[in-house]
C-alpha cells in the first residue's frame, strides 16, 4: 500500500537548487538519501599537490588544503577510482591542473596609488588561474572537455612583486565520507510538512495578530460579511517558530503538526553536478545497497 502511495514531485528547480516532495515514505529511507548525497555520491577533487615553488605567505600545506576544497568541473562517472598503491596518476583516474602565477609591479601605475590592483600584476591568485593539463591521451578520451573550476573568482592567495606559486595538482575520484572535499553538495536536508488547522473561527484583530504569528504567506485574511476571517493557506511556508503559544487568546485556537510521511528535500549543489543528477546517482547508490544486501542474503544457507 506504502508503494502504491509514494511519489515524487519537484517543486522548485533553479540552477543548483532543487526542493522536491517525497511522500509515502519511512523515515529511514528519507534520511538514507539524505545521508548517500551528503557521503556516498562521487566527485573530483585535489588529492596530491606537488609543490614546485610557492614563495607566497601561504604555507605549502596551507596551500594544498584550500586547492582541495576547490570544486572542479569533471563528471566523476567519467573517471574510476584510483588504486590505494599507485603513486602515479592515468588518464583514466587522474585529472591534472597547473597553478603558475609570478607577481610583478606595475610600471605604469600612479606614484601616489596606494591600490594593490594598480600597483600590481597577478597579486591576486584565483582559481581561473588553474588550467587543465591533459594526461595520457585524454586529449583523444575527451576532445570537447572543459575541465576547469566551477567558479572562477574563488581567491587561492595573495601575492606582491617577487613572489610567485608554481603547483601542479592531480585530481581524483572520491566521496565524503573519506574526506568533505569530495561532498557533491553544499547541503542536503529534509523537512516534514507542516499541517496547521484551525480549531474554531478566528475573526478581526485575532486574525491580524495570528497572521503575523506565522511566516509570510502561511496565513490569509479573507473578508466574509463584514469581518475578517482567517484561514490557512500555505502550512508549506511554515517555519514551526511555536510564536502563536506566547498569545493566550490564540494557543488553543491552533493545532500545529506535521505530515509524517511527507517529506520536503532540499538540495543544493556545489556546481559540479546538476542537482536533479545528483538525486539520481544518489538513488542508484541506494538501489546498488539494496541490491547487495540481497545478494548477500541468497548466498547465507538457511538451517
Amino acid at each position: 500500500r506504502l508503494l502504491q502511495a509514494f511519489r515524487v514531485d519537484v517543486i522548485r528547480e533553479d540552477g543548483d537548487s532543487l526542493e522536491f516532495d517525497m511522500v509515502g515514505i519511512d523515515a529511514a529511507i528519507a534520511n538514507a538519501f539524505r545521508r548517500i548525497l551528503l557521503a556516498e555520491v562521487p566527485t573530483m577533487a585535489v588529492e596530491k599537490v606537488f609543490v614546485y615553488n610557492n614563495t607566497s605567505i601561504v604555507q605549502d600545506e596551507i596551500l594544498a588544503h584550500r586547492l582541495g576544497l576547490i570544486p572542479i568541473r569533471a563528471d566523476p562517472r567519467l573517471f574510476e577510482y584510483r588504486n590505494q598503491g599507485d603513486q602515479e596518476g592515468t588518464e583514466i583516474d587522474t585529472l591534472q591542473f597547473q597553478l603558475k602565477i609570478k607577481c610583478r609591479r606595475n610600471p605604469q601605475a600612479a606614484k601616489e596609488s596606494s591600490d594593490p590592483d594598480e600597483l600590481y600584476f597577478n597579486h591576486k591568485v584565483y582559481s581561473k588561474h588553474m588550467t587543465w593539463v591533459p594526461l595520457g591521451n585524454q586529449t583523444d578520451l575527451f576532445p570537447d572537455a572543459d575541465f576547469r573550476p566551477v567558479h572562477d573568482d574563488i581567491l587561492i592567495a595573495l601575492l606582491r612583486p617577487g613572489q610567485e606559486i608554481d603547483v601542479l595538482m592531480h585530481c581524483v575520484k572520491g566521496i565524503g565520507k573519506d574526506h568533505a572535499k569530495f561532498s557533491p553538495v553544499a547541503t542536503a536536508s529534509y523537512r516534514l510538512l507542516p499541517d496547521i488547522t484551525l480549531l474554531k473561527p478566528v475573526e478581526d484583530e485575532a486574525a491580524e495578530t495570528l497572521q503575523k504569528c506565522f511566516s509570510p504567506g502561511v496565513i490569509e485574511i479573507q473578508n466574509i460579511k463584514g469581518k475578517k476571517v482567517a484561514r490557512v493557506a500555505n502550512a508549506r511556508l511554515d517555519t514551526f517558530s511555536r510564536e502563536v503559544f506566547r498569545h493566550e487568546g490564540l494557543k488553543n485556537l491552533v493545532r500545529l503538526a506535521r505530515v509524517r510521511n511527507h517529506y520536503i528535500f532540499s538540495v543544493e549543489s556545489t556546481g559540479i553536478l546538476p542537482p536533479d543528477v545528483l538525486v539520481s546517482e544518489a538513488i542508484k547508490i541506494l538501489m546498488g545497497k539494496c541490491q547487495r544486501f540481497l545478494n548477500e542474503l541468497d548466498s547465507v544457507p538457511m538451517e
